[in-house]
C-alpha cells in the first residue's frame, strides 16, 4: 500500500497555485459587491437610520481591502507567469524600458 506523499499528483503544484490565483482574481469582484452591499442587507426597516460615520469606515476599510488583495494577487500572478530569464539578474533594470 503507497502512502498519500508517495503518489504522484494530479496536477503540477505549480499549475494548481496559478489556477486558484486566477479564480480568486476573477471571484473578488463577487466577494467586494457583497462585502458593499452588506450594510444595505443588514439594516432593517424598523430601525433607525445608520451612524454615517461607522458606515463610511466600513466602506473604506472594504475597499482598502479590496484594493490590497487585488495588489496582492497581480503580484502573485506577475511572478507566476513571467517567470526570471536564465542568465540574466533579477534586480537588474530591463535593457528594453
Amino acid at each position: 500500500m503507497t502512502r498519500p506523499d508517495d503518489r504522484p499528483q494530479f496536477l503540477a503544484r505549480d499549475s494548481y497555485r496559478l489556477r486558484r490565483m486566477m479564480d480568486a482574481v476573477r471571484f473578488l469582484p463577487v466577494v467586494g459587491l457583497v462585502l458593499l452591499l452588506l450594510p444595505l442587507m443588514r439594516e432593517g426597516a424598523a430601525t433607525d437610520s445608520p451612524a454615517i460615520g461607522r458606515e463610511a469606515v466600513y466602506l473604506f476599510l472594504v475597499w482598502g481591502g479590496l484594493a490590497l488583495a487585488a495588489l496582492l494577487l497581480s503580484l502573485g500572478l506577475r511572478r507566476a507567469l513571467d517567470p526570471p530569464q536564465e542568465g540574466r539578474d533579477p534586480a537588474a533594470p530591463d535593457p528594453e524600458d
